[in-house]
């Protein structure tokens, strides 16, 4: 869940079950692509709407990700919350502190961190200088 400020290209993340609110920053293609969104559908406060302009539910959701994973040719089931741990894996594998991951994920206890730093293959880079 959150707000964008679209003239200052950021999103303003609420978070559920308890997590840690933050600011993202929106930028390039995401950017130009919801400011369209907001010029063809000045009236509509929600970016992502049903055909009967109501705000897209979590069952809906579910069923269009899964369908995209089904026409990838994916060969196991795929669900919302595997693009959030893809960011959090994402972000480990190209050096980001987890301290960074946990702000950004909103993770209040550091320890739904620790995942994606522990499986990333570059978490001993820059330990030694040569």
């Amino acid at each position: 869940m959150g707000q964008i400020d679209l003239q200052k290209g950021f999103l303003h993340v609420t978070r559920l079950k308890n997590g840690t609110p933050s600011t993202h920053p929106v930028r390039g293609v995401e950017l130009r692509a919801l400011r369209q969104l907001q010029r063809e559908y000045p009236d509509s406060p929600y970016v992502f709407t049903s055909e009967r302009k109501a705000p897209l539910t979590d069952r809906a959701i579910r069923h269009i990700i899964s369908r995209a994973g089904k026409v990838a040719n994916f060969l196991f089931t795929i669900h919302p919350h595997m693009l959030r741990h893809s960011t959090g894996f994402y972000l480990a594998n190209n050096g980001h502190d987890t301290r960074s991951i946990q702000s950004y994920l909103g993770h209040a206890n550091i320890k739904n961190t620790v995942i994606y730093t522990e499986l990333s293959p570059r978490r001993f880079k820059n330990f030694w200088k040569d």
